[in-house]
């Protein structure tokens, strides 16, 4: 495992992304085809990959089938990091996260706890108790219910050593300034929106200079692809890409609730893939949908991967 200092500057060094995570007919993990997703991904020069994140369906998961999930990452990943993500009240979280640390992860990524919306002292409470219970990197996903200010993250930096990054999914750009400004290069500073490539360049300008990508997981050259362009200032190659596909495909998503993590498998199953479905109370998309799908990634020249 990488200690907090070297996972720090491996998730800030490139391209992030989650795998999805297979499951059969019956809704059971799929262990072989997700270890050989994984691998495939670590193919593509990803800086870091978050087992049970959110696109790989961390909700749905049971506390026992996350460290199982971590443990096929990490067998499948080579030399590219794993964090996991863990989350829900204090003390669950602290239990994913020990076990989670036990199956061999690099990093967590702790997100919102389950439902309930807290003050600051109560989330600083949360993600003190979590940092103190395992000695690798962890770092804070900003969004929905648990939205922390830049004086909290200042504090949390202060009294947590192994807080090692903020990811941001709120999506307000003021307050990301305010925190990058503040913390300067005590963190490393993650996007996190949905479909964060259309928010990304906005997020440069903000000082958050890598991003986890879920179509990653289904179009990983076209993902580094438009990641380098936005890297190196190739304005062309970022508006190009962004109007052949990333528009289309957000379209596509936000037809129905849940889709952000629907749409990801789908895309794996146009490429001749099956990862099995979404587990309830998420839906998979229609055949019409993936139809639409399909024509969207052959647009962009996208092959088909080798049938499983």
């Amino acid at each position: 495992m990488m200690n907090p200092i070297e996972l720090k500057k491996a998730v800030g060094s490139g391209l992030l992304s989650f795998p999805v995570t297979h499951f059969d007919d019956q809704l059971i993990f799929d262990e072989a085809k997700y270890r050989r997703h994984v691998e495939w991904l670590a193919g593509y020069d990803a800086a870091a990959l978050f087992a049970a994140g959110g696109t790989g369906e961390f909700f749905s998961l049971s506390p026992s089938e996350i460290p199982q999930v971590v443990k096929a990452a990490k067998a499948s990943a080579g030399k590219t990091p794993i964090i996991s993500g863990t989350g829900y009240g204090t003390s669950l979280a602290i239990e994913i996260a020990k076990a989670a640390e036990k199956a061999g992860a690099d990093g967590l990524l702790l997100l919102p706890p389950y439902l309930m919306f807290a003050e600051q002292a109560g989330l600083i409470a949360h993600v003190k108790a979590v940092c103190q219970s395992v000695g690798i990197g962890v770092i804070v996903y900003n969004r929905d219910n648990a939205v922390l200010t830049a004086e909290s993250i200042a504090r949390l930096a202060e009294e947590c050593p192994n807080l090692i990054g903020f990811k941001d999914g709120v999506g307000d750009v003021d307050k990301v300034i305010e925190i990058t400004t503040l913390l300067g290069d005590r963190l490393v500073y993650v996007g996190g929106m949905p479909t964060h490539e259309v928010y990304a360049q906005a997020y440069f300008a903000a000082g958050v200079t890598t991003y986890s990508s879920a179509v990653f997981n289904f179009v990983p050259a076209l993902a580094q692809r438009f990641y380098g362009a936005l890297r190196t200032g190739d304005q062309a190659t970022v508006d190009e890409i962004l109007k052949s596909f990333f528009f289309p495909f957000v379209a596509l998503r936000n037809r129905k609730k849940g889709y952000a993590v629907s749409i990801i498998k789908a895309g794996l199953r146009v490429l001749g893939q099956n990862p099995g479905p979404v587990r309830p109370p998420l839906t998979d998309l229609t055949q019409e949908e993936l139809a639409l799908l399909e024509k969207i990634v052959q647009a962009n020249g996208v092959e088909r991967i080798a049938a499983e």
